[in-house]
């Protein structure tokens, strides 16, 4: 997945892919995330939010399922 930069001191790039309504997330802690059935509409407001690391954790993380990605770049 393409995933695009981020200006934020958690997050180095997300994509999203409106097909599968998954949402990839590369952390600055060098973690990359897979989030399932996330909605066009929480891609639109992460990529548009003041503080896309608040706002992540608050509408994303532990709502959607997550799943580890050991190898992605």
């Amino acid at each position: 997945m393409r995933r695009e930069p981020f200006d934020s001191s958690a997050i180095v790039s997300a994509g999203y892919d409106p097909g599968t309504s998954t949402l990839e997330v590369e952390f600055t802690s060098g973690g990359v995330y897979c989030y399932r059935l996330v909605p066009g509409r929480v891609w639109r407001e992460l990529r548009a939010a003041p503080s896309p690391g608040r706002y992540f954790a608050e509408r994303i993380r532990d709502v959607y399922p997550e799943e580890w990605l050991p190898h992605a770049t």
